[in-house]
């Protein structure tokens, strides 16, 4: 294994752990995942271990929002993520937004 290729599983699994740990009722930003995990401009690192590897390590991925309490995904995957949050206690304002100072993990 490379150096780089080490460091790559090494953040990987930082990330991961960190999006285990967003409680119900709690999101976190891509950005802040990132942050928690060691290296704060690896968001789209974030968002490439959500796709990859959510259903393999059950990921709670419908807690992590971009910086603006948005969700990201579009059609299905924005209905199913909102749903989701809402079961969950999470409110969405008329914009669609998520009010970051009520809902946003506190790390």
């Amino acid at each position: 294994m490379k150096d780089h290729e080490i460091g790559a599983a090494s953040f990987t699994g930082l990330v991961t752990r960190a999006i285990k740990s967003i409680p119900k009722g709690r999101v976190a930003t891509y950005g802040q995942v990132a942050r928690i995990a060691g290296n704060p401009r690896a968001s789209r690192l974030v968002v490439w271990t959500l796709r990859a590897l959510s259903d393999k390590h059950d990921l709670p991925w419908h807690r992590v929002v971009n910086s603006q309490g948005r969700i990201s995904l579009k059609g299905d995957g924005y209905k199913l993520q909102k749903k989701m949050l809402e079961t969950e206690g999470v409110r969405f304002s008329d914009q669609d937004r998520i009010d970051m100072n009520l809902y946003q993990w506190k790390a």
